[in-house]
């Protein structure tokens, strides 16, 4: 009976995550504007809690937020690039799943928050770089490829991505002081 009360509470937890990782980026009020890329502070949080949670956490969060993000009009470059964070969450949660001890240990944190950074890079940038090529980013096209693809997206990617995964891990580590949530994170 436990395990259904456990899989029930997951789901809820996907679905809210689901919700808030389409509101940030929608109604953030701190955005920082790099022309001709943005970055939304806390954007990636959800995905990266749900990857605390589980891997069908993290799958089910990343492909709702991708289905949120081309039902509400975002660019096909916005869309596809948040499907390419189902590699990063995927990836994350299995690992956390095979070492859990990883988020007791600030150094661990760091180094697993850097590799996913770069795992959640490339994959952008490959996107990006697709759009840019076939001549659809005149923005970034203006800007030129190393600033524009490389450096914002890129280096970007890997800054915003690490302060995302710290912001979830305080918020993370918070939700485990409630009984009920520890519990259904295995934590």
């Amino acid at each position: 009976m436990q395990t259904n009360a456990w899989t029930v509470q997951k789901m809820t937890a996907t679905a809210l995550l689901i919700a808030v990782g389409i509101a940030i980026p929608i109604f953030s009020p701190v955005k920082i504007l790099l022309e001709p890329a943005s970055f939304t502070l806390a954007s990636h949080v959800a995905i990266f809690v749900a990857m605390m949670i589980s891997p069908a956490t993290a799958v089910g969060v990343t492909v709702g937020t991708t289905v949120g993000f081309a039902l509400g009009g975002f660019p096909p470059v916005i869309v596809l690039r948040a499907a390419t964070h189902l590699v990063f969450a995927t990836a994350g949660s299995l690992y956390l799943k095979r070492r859990p001890g990883t988020l007791s240990s600030p150094v661990q944190v760091h180094v697993f928050s850097f590799l996913i950074a770069i795992i959640h890079a490339v994959c952008e940038v490959v996107v990006v770089c697709a759009f840019y090529f076939s001549g659809n980013l005149v923005a970034f096209e203006a800007s030129g490829f190393f600033r524009s693809v490389i450096l914002l997206v890129g280096v970007g990617t890997v800054v915003h991505s690490m302060i995302d995964l710290e912001i979830a891990l305080v918020i993370f580590k918070a939700l485990c002081k409630q009984r009920g949530f520890k519990a259904m994170a295995g934590k």
